[in-house]
């Protein structure tokens, strides 16, 4: 998703790179971006929510499930990059720099997502059938996102999939993994990160416009326009601060959840900045870091208040 590197076995002056040289490069595809800031903050606020408000926790169900959000995490880095290098998306303005990607990594994802699977399986036995049906929304999500037959990112549906599968998903199979049980106010929750993950797959897709649209991506930022879109993206982001004010109010999070409006200063200066580069996207790079750190500040600040509630 947006400013991608692509993961290749390049030919280095006519000679073949050692074997060692291969692996390395293949397994370069798994960063660990969606891991720090999309995976891993919403199934710790699932937990922190079971902890805190439900009143229960497992650590052995906790690391289990870690296990698999890793593995569908390697599986989702692996899959858009090898759909998206065939597809030819990264290759549209340098189709001879850009050599093709590793067979290995399709092989990659695909092992991924077998064993997070399989950690669905084993949790789903443990703890019951619902954290499986959690494991296939997730899975297929992540894997058809990209993938044919389906490829949500094409049809307009892959900035709502991320939402889904990084939002409620995510937070509500961490905590039914510790309480086998999801609450109303756990989804109101969940929504938090859910608008700021969606906000950051839009600003991700802006300096990808011409990309996108010439393969046939028809993303929402594709659809809108880039102008458009950086408003969609500022409203997504002020959604996620409305839900936690309007959870306070109600009496659904603590007062301290207020805590998550100190991201409001990094996704104003996102803003501004993007309103006059979104046409030129080297200039806009810094306006995708500050909705990145705007992710990070407010979602780490929501989980920390939820937590607090049970310490």
């Amino acid at each position: 998703m947006g400013a991608r590197v692509s993961v290749v076995l390049e030919r280095d002056s006519g000679r073949a790179p050692s074997p060692l040289h291969r692996l390395m490069r293949v397994f370069a595809v798994v960063r660990y971006r969606f891991f720090l800031y999309a995976g891993l903050l919403p199934y710790l606020l699932g937990a922190a929510w079971a902890y805190a408000i439900a009143g229960a926790f497992d650590a052995a169900m906790f690391w289990s499930g870690l296990g698999g959000v890793i593995l569908s995490v390697i599986g989702v880095e692996a899959f858009n990059e090898y759909f998206d290098a065939r597809m030819g998306t990264d290759r549209v303005f340098n189709p001879v720099d850009v050599p093709p990607i590793a067979q290995a990594v399709f092989w990659i994802g695909t092992a991924a997502f077998a064993a997070a699977l399989a950690v669905g399986i084993y949790l789903a036995a443990r703890i019951g059938w619902p954290i499986l049906a959690f494991a296939i929304a997730g899975g297929a999500a992540a894997i058809f996102y990209e993938a044919p037959p389906i490829r949500w990112s094409y049809r307009g549906l892959g900035e709502l999939v991320i939402a889904l599968s990084y939002g409620p998903w995510m937070v509500l199979g961490s905590l039914y993994l510790h309480a086998q049980s999801v609450s109303w106010a756990a989804f109101a929750a969940s929504l938090v990160p859910a608008c700021f993950i969606m906000a950051l797959a839009v600003v991700n897709a802006i300096p990808d416009f011409h990309q996108d649209r010439l393969v046939g991506k028809r993303n929402l930022v594709v659809r809108l326009g880039r102008e458009r879109a950086v408003y969609l993206y500022l409203g997504l982001a002020s959604s996620g601060f409305l839900v936690v004010v309007l959870g306070v109010a109600a009496g659904l999070f603590p007062v301290t959840a207020l805590s998550a409006l100190l991201a409001a200063p990094w996704v104003a200066a996102s803003g501004l900045l993007a309103l006059r580069t979104h046409s030129t996207p080297r200039h806009f790079l810094p306006a995708m870091r500050s909705m990145v750190l705007a992710y990070l500040v407010a979602t780490f600040f929501f989980t920390a208040a939820i937590l607090g509630q049970g310490l």
